[in-house]
């Protein structure tokens, strides 16, 4: 596989999607607090989207846990 490139994950990059993914989290979440408008569909599966957000938030705080030293596995 000559002339594949790695993504190295480095600290900023984890740091940045976790505050992505907070942010979007929050989003969603206020998203899903407003009162529904009589008539209208929500185009936007919000409920699925803010599990989506928690589960790649709970990923980079345990990468950033590996990236910091510390050990997750054995």
């Amino acid at each position: 596989m000559a002339g594949r490139r790695c993504l190295e994950v480095t600290l900023a990059l984890t740091l940045t999607i976790l505050a992505v993914s907070a942010v979007s989290a929050g989003f969603f979440i206020w998203l899903e607090k407003k009162p529904v408008e009589p008539g209208r569909i929500r185009l936007l599966p919000t409920t699925t989207l803010l599990f989506a957000c928690i589960i790649v938030a709970v990923v980079m705080l345990v990468h950033l846990v590996t990236l910091m030293g510390g050990h997750t596995g054995r």
